[in-house]
């Protein structure tokens, strides 16, 4: 048994990698690669037996940005053993590796747990933290502009230069350099829900029922009026919204599983806060 990293490259490893995560979580990272979103960001940490992946935790290297000020954050995702090397610690292993490599270069390290682990990372000083969503009513308004819906592939050059130029879509909570976990979630999770706001110089990911907008990302190189985007009514906010002429209602957020947050010296976590759906691995 090995312990290996940074393959990204290495055909046998890379499809190995992308087999176990297909047969484990149902997730294909073929097309992700191929198209080039698999960036040097992205690391998997992986044991391997007679070459073939068998277990692994990988790492991205990102930023959160709190109240204006960029943070250093590393998260964690895609940990899953192959059923036959199961019981034998090896999630734990890779879990202390990690730790031990970025220890002190990262104000925070955090994951997306499902509910089968959620006694597995308190034990690695990880804590579970609680979000809260937003959401707000949007007045009419005559100057809105039309929305065009995006199309995969024929508007993938135009996503991709917006995606990786974009400004964080807040101030008071958002990650930034997360370019390829956003377009992991444009090409699997939203290639139907994609829409460009000219105007603005958007993308717009949402969806609309009922007379209520599920509003996912506003990807943008610059600050946009989103009054002069969504349509009038109840918009719910899958991101932290700092929109300063809204007012906002905030609940807590139940999601699938908890968030853990490992805190590093000196830093705090705010208190009212959505991490964006889009920059989730």
């Amino acid at each position: 048994m090995k312990l290996v990293s940074n393959y990204r490259d290495n055909n046998v490893l890379r499809g190995s990698f992308i087999q176990l995560a297909s047969d484990i979580f149902g997730l294909d990272f073929t097309n992700w690669h191929e198209k080039g979103y698999w960036g040097s960001r992205y690391i998997p940490f992986s044991f391997t037996d007679g070459g073939r992946v068998i277990a692994n935790v990988s790492v991205n290297e990102l930023e959160l940005i709190i109240a204006g000020k960029s943070l250093k954050a590393l998260q964690i995702g895609t940990v899953m053993t192959h059923p036959d090397y199961r019981h034998r610690g090896l999630s734990a292993s890779l879990m202390n590796h990690v730790l031990a490599e970025y220890e002190g270069k990262y104000d925070y390290v955090y994951l997306f747990a499902n509910d089968s682990v959620l006694d597995f990372y308190p034990k690695f000083g990880f804590e579970r933290v609680e979000e809260h969503q937003f959401s707000t009513i949007i007045p009419s308004n005559t100057d809105r502009a039309g929305l065009r819906k995006l199309e995969i592939p024929a508007d993938l050059k135009q996503i991709e230069k917006i995606v990786y130029g974009r400004a964080p879509v807040s101030q008071a909570f958002a990650t930034a350099n997360s370019g390829g976990i956003t377009m992991y979630h444009i090409l699997n999770v939203f290639p139907d829900h994609l829409y460009y706001a000219e105007k603005e110089d958007a993308i717009v990911i949402f969806t609309e029922e009922n007379g209520q907008v599920q509003l996912y990302d506003v990807i943008s190189t610059s600050p946009v009026n989103i009054t002069n985007i969504l349509p009038a009514g109840e918009v719910v906010f899958h991101y932290t919204p700092d929109y300063k002429d809204l007012d906002f209602r905030s609940f807590p957020f139940k999601r699938d599983g908890e968030l853990f947050v490992k805190i590093g010296i000196g830093q705090e976590f705010p208190r009212f806060f959505k991490h964006p759906l889009t920059s989730e691995a």
